[in-house]
């Protein structure tokens, strides 16, 4: 932490750090977010060349009609929170594709992948926001921008002057492929540091509950991907909080979401240990997004 506030020092007169929405925990951010979506989209346009789309009907919309559930509510948010120049950044586009693994990955700008592994795992929408709802926080907190960012300042460090940044989009060209990870090499986008996982956490636990879904589910998914993962971890795991710590954490968090619950929702968030819940189909009731607003954004201590 100390670190990156020294380069936030460093680099404030030219560029300065950012805050990441809802947690406002600090970031170094070298690069422009239009340089990282050009990166990252050629990326993603690749993959989506080689990857094997899914046929499942009912899969591909559970994870569309989600997906554009927690994004509409999520664009909302920004807007009565006073960001909404953040929304023009995200063209949102959520994929199943076929293949077994236990997996799912988000590249910057909101496209989402989903593998058609992970769909055993899925009980029922309120389940499928957990993972979607965690997906989007990686978009929103911008994670990707500020992984390149600690890239750049880890092979630059102190020579981080304007000379540099002018060549950015030169640098964040030839990161691209490190930085995401997608191709042969990989298959799947490179996992986040435990420190952006946990983050994503929180703030999807936030995004799925305020666009109408049931927070409590979340540990109790969590605990079937720890089951499914014994032996033999999934690779969505990889760099992810341990499940014990994951779980400790949504549960400190959960009575957190009473704020965030919409006017209407067929449940109430669990204020125990005890999460355990009804199994429901779509999940809940409609809700109208334009009441999602808050007064005061909820701080995380990182």
């Amino acid at each position: 932490m100390k670190k990156i506030l020294g380069l936030c020092m460093l680099t404030a007169l030219l560029y300065g750090c950012s805050s990441v929405p809802i947690t406002g925990r600090k970031r170094l951010m070298l690069v422009s977010n239009s340089e990282v979506l050009s990166s990252s989209l050629t990326e993603y346009s690749n993959y989506m060349k080689t990857a094997k789309v899914s046929t499942n009907t009912a899969g591909k919309a559970m994870v569309t009609r989600v997906g554009k559930r927690i994004a509409t509510a999520t664009e909302q948010y920004l807007r009565n929170n006073g960001m909404s120049k953040e929304i023009k950044d995200f063209a949102w586009e959520f994929n199943l594709v076929n293949s077994s693994e236990v997996n799912a990955f988000c590249m910057p700008g909101g496209k989402i992948v989903v593998y058609e592994g992970l769909l055993p795992l899925v009980s029922n929408d309120d389940d499928l926001a957990v993972v979607l709802g965690h997906e989007v926080a990686h978009a929103v907190a911008k994670h990707s921008n500020e992984r390149m960012s600690q890239q750049i300042a880890a092979e630059y460090g102190a020579t981080i002057l304007d000379a540099t940044l002018s060549n950015s989009s030169a640098i964040v060209q030839g990161l691209g492929s490190m930085v995401y990870g997608l191709g042969a090499q990989y298959g799947v986008m490179l996992p986040f540091s435990r420190k952006h996982e946990s983050e994503a956490d929180y703030m999807g636990l936030i995004l799925m509950t305020m666009a109408g879904y049931n927070p409590n589910n979340a540990v109790t998914f969590w605990e079937k991907m720890s089951a499914n993962g014994k032996g033999n971890a999934p690779q969505f795991l990889s760099t992810h909080p341990s499940d014990a710590s994951r779980i400790k954490s949504i549960q400190k968090h959960l009575p957190e979401m009473s704020k965030y619950r919409p006017t209407g929702a067929g449940w109430k968030v669990s204020t125990t240990k005890d999460t355990t819940t009804k199994k429901t189909t779509q999940s809940t009731k409609s809700i109208n997004v334009n009441s999602i607003k808050t007064t005061t954004t909820p701080k995380r201590n990182n």
